[in-house]
């Protein structure tokens, strides 16, 4: 339970990072950003895994790379219905989940798998 409230903040702590780098990504404070990586984490557990199957050849032919479209949806689809968290298109939302893997990928670099 601590490891995923650890994550829970850090995850909401590079959403306000994301927000303050990338033009189009708006969170207002830490109440929306704690309810955006909460619900982030759980439209990442439900509906990505079913985005990934249905656009499986999609993903075999771009070698990969439309994994960072799902994952710029996945992330809008967040900002959709967390009060508080926008993103005004879809530009935005690629750079911002490109940002935030990669913050992820270096804070776990950092301090280890949480």
């Amino acid at each position: 339970m601590f490891a995923f409230l650890v994550h829970l903040i850090l995850t909401a702590a590079l959403l306000l990072v994301v927000a303050r780098v990338v033009n189009g990504v708006q969170v207002q404070g830490w109440a929306p950003a704690l309810l955006a990586a909460l619900l982030l984490g759980i439209v990442n557990a439900i509906v990505r895994p079913l985005m990934v199957f249905l656009t499986f050849p999609l993903t075999i032919i771009t070698l990969g790379l439309f994994l960072f479209v799902i994952n710029a949806l996945m992330l809008w689809l967040t900002a959709a219905l967390v009060p508080g968290f926008r993103i005004t298109g879809f530009g935005p939302a690629l750079l911002a989940s490109l940002l935030l893997t990669l913050l992820n990928v270096l804070i776990g670099m950092l301090i280890g798998p949480v």
